[in-house]
């Protein structure tokens, strides 16, 4: 597994949307596979699992990205790889999961070039 964490500021949807863009326009094999939203007083959390196929480990990768915000505080983003080996009892070949991830990260660098 890998894992990118970070905080955030900006508008909460413009930001969800641009991050679920950038990893679907990212990769050929890329899909949105399942999505979540929580709105509870004035937090919110939204959940998204993508998957691709990578060509690196033979295998298919997902993405799960959650955001969670307290009214207009900071924009706390969680992202965590999974399922880039092939090995029965330990990790091996996790270069997918870390492509996948680096996706995401040029998704969120590329979205504070626009501010």
């Amino acid at each position: 597994m890998a894992k990118l964490e970070r905080e955030l500021q900006g508008d909460f949807r413009e930001i969800l949307y641009k991050i679920q863009d950038g990893i679907q326009n990212g990769s050929v094999s890329a899909t949105l596979e399942e999505s979540s939203d929580f709105i509870s007083g004035d937090a919110r959390c939204s959940v998204r699992v993508f998957e691709r196929y990578s060509y690196m480990g033979n295998n298919r990768v997902s993405l799960s990205v959650t955001l969670f915000q307290v009214g207009e505080g900071v924009i706390h983003l969680s992202a965590i790889t999974s399922g880039g080996s092939q090995a029965v009892f330990f990790k091996l070949n996790t270069l997918g999961e870390e492509a996948f991830l680096d996706k995401l990260r040029d998704t969120l660098d590329n979205l504070y070039d626009c501010y």
